[in-house]
């Protein structure tokens, strides 16, 4: 494990930049590195949570499963995020599911481990609290916006969060289904609301990728409540 790499590409917002390449280093002492593909279960919702991992390379999106099967994405992650912290900071169960959308690499630590680093970094212990409350909020936006915007306001919510990572830049590398999954709305009106933008000159479509090409309108679209 190249830690020095791993230090330089971790996102800004990402838990573990909290920590020095030391620090780092120390954590990464006792990982285990494995490898995934397209479609494989990383974490799977309700089972025991006894370590949580870290990200290396590729994409995953985190999951949840209603009582009637139906799937509803929470957020999508990349290399240097940390998941599945929830379960070994309560002791209780996987609270999502966390899918390969591509073939990747991550690490695992186990409970034990996790604990020592928590118990003797405190700013790690911080960027977690920070980390767990953004979350919150994050779900909490979901909730509202599920509940009081219209199909357009709410696709433009979720195309701005996707774009506040800055490193996917004005490009959001998602499928129209995945978008569907993400924003509670079908492949059919995200299909039809994308066409109408693309007319309009604020998104352009491209080869399965939506470019965002003018924030200013997408941003209104996103406030209004019609």
């Amino acid at each position: 494990m190249d830690v020095d790499a791993l230090y330089d590409s971790l996102p800004r917002q990402a838990l573990l930049a909290s920590l020095s390449r030391e620090g780092l280093a120390e954590l990464l002492r006792d990982t285990r590195e494995h490898k995934a593909r397209k479609g494989d279960t990383l974490l799977r919702q309700g089972d025991k949570g006894d370590f949580l991992i870290i990200l290396l390379s590729g994409q995953v999106r985190v999951t949840v499963y209603s009582s009637n099967g139906r799937e509803i994405v929470l957020a999508y992650a990349g290399a240097g995020e940390v998941l599945g912290e929830i379960a070994l900071l309560d002791g209780g169960h996987r609270t999502a599911s966390v899918i390969a959308m591509e073939s990747l690499s991550y690490l695992t630590l186990a409970r034990g481990a996790f604990e020592r680093v928590i118990a003797a970094n405190h700013r790690i212990a911080l960027s977690l609290m920070t980390e767990l409350a953004t979350r919150l909020r994050l779900a909490n936006q979901t909730i509202e916006t599920d509940r009081s915007y219209a199909a357009a306001p709410r696709l433009a919510r979720f195309l701005l969060r996707l774009l506040a990572d800055e490193e996917r830049g004005g490009v959001i590398q998602l499928s129209q289904t995945e978008l569907a999954m993400f924003a509670g709305i079908s492949r059919e009106n995200i299909n039809r609301q994308l066409s109408l933008w693309a007319q309009d000159g604020i998104v352009a479509i491209e080869q399965g990728k939506i470019r965002v090409i003018d924030m200013m309108p997408l941003e209104e679209i996103a406030e209004a409540m019609e």
